[in-house]
């Protein structure tokens, strides 16, 4: 059996060539990793907050889009019937909620006509109480204290989701009008997370207004658009064939 020599000072043993070799492979190997531990911690913070934002913003979209679509299929499964008064006109997609602007709820009386608006938090479900009679039209509210559903606000640079239910079909929209660049790519990611055509990006960043749908609904004075300026989110629960879409070959 061979042994490794070590040469001997003053009573003192030194390491062979080998054994100071293999210790230096250490030491290297333990400033290249310093180094590159370094340069991610420093050298790309901003690249590191954007990608954060990003992410922020796709789990608040992400999750907010399930907690909706989720309390609007409690509302058509529980309540199929809907309200048998409603006609073609204020119901597109029976039984999903008509769009709180419609004219059909002037005459509510245990919920007077104030919403301002079609976003999501203002939808009422059409089977709750619904049927016939002086309450027809006392939809009951999706979200608020009764339900006790209640819909958080939308992410920062966000604005609120707003609800359609017209010809093209049934779909969420929400939309920003900042110009930061981690908002494309939460909403890319987001877009990438559903399959083809059951969502879209509406990039009007730098352009003009696009009406994204082919309708006006009632108690609507135009198409829905994504407005100038903007980029926009857009999830459909229901796809027709009129919808206008990002995406090719839809539905």
């Amino acid at each position: 059996m061979t042994h490794k020599m070590v040469s001997s000072v003053k009573g003192q043993l030194i390491p062979s060539k080998t054994q100071r070799g293999s210790a230096l492979i250490y030491i290297l190997v333990a400033v290249a990793l310093l180094a590159a531990l370094t340069v991610s911690l420093m050298e790309p913070s901003g690249q590191q907050a954007q990608s954060q934002n990003a992410t922020n913003i796709f789990t608040e979209l992400d999750g907010q889009i399930g907690f909706i679509t989720a309390a609007i299929s409690e509302c058509v499964l529980t309540h199929p019937d809907q309200d048998s008064e409603l006609t073609t006109t204020e119901q597109q997609n029976a039984p999903y909620p008509i769009n709180p602007s419609d004219p059909y709820f002037d005459g509510q009386s245990a919920d007077p006509a104030t919403d301002p608006d079609d976003t999501v938090k203002f939808i009422r479900c059409p089977g709750n109480p619904g049927g016939t009679g002086s309450n027809n039209q006392d939809h009951a509210r999706i979200f608020g204290g009764a339900s006790g559903k209640f819909l958080p606000p939308g992410p920062a640079l966000f604005g609120e989701w707003e609800y359609y239910n017209g010809a093209d079909g049934v779909a969420i929209t929400i939309s920003s009008d900042k110009t930061d660049s981690y908002i494309e790519s939460a909403l890319t990611r987001l877009d990438e997370k559903f399959s083809n055509c059951e969502s879209e990006v509406i990039d009007r960043r730098g352009t003009g207004s696009l009406n994204i749908t082919t309708d006006t609904t009632p108690g609507a004075s135009s198409e829905r658009q994504c407005a100038a300026g903007s980029i926009c989110f857009r999830y459909w629960l229901i796809l027709k064939p009129t919808a206008i879409h990002q995406d090719t070959n839809c539905p």
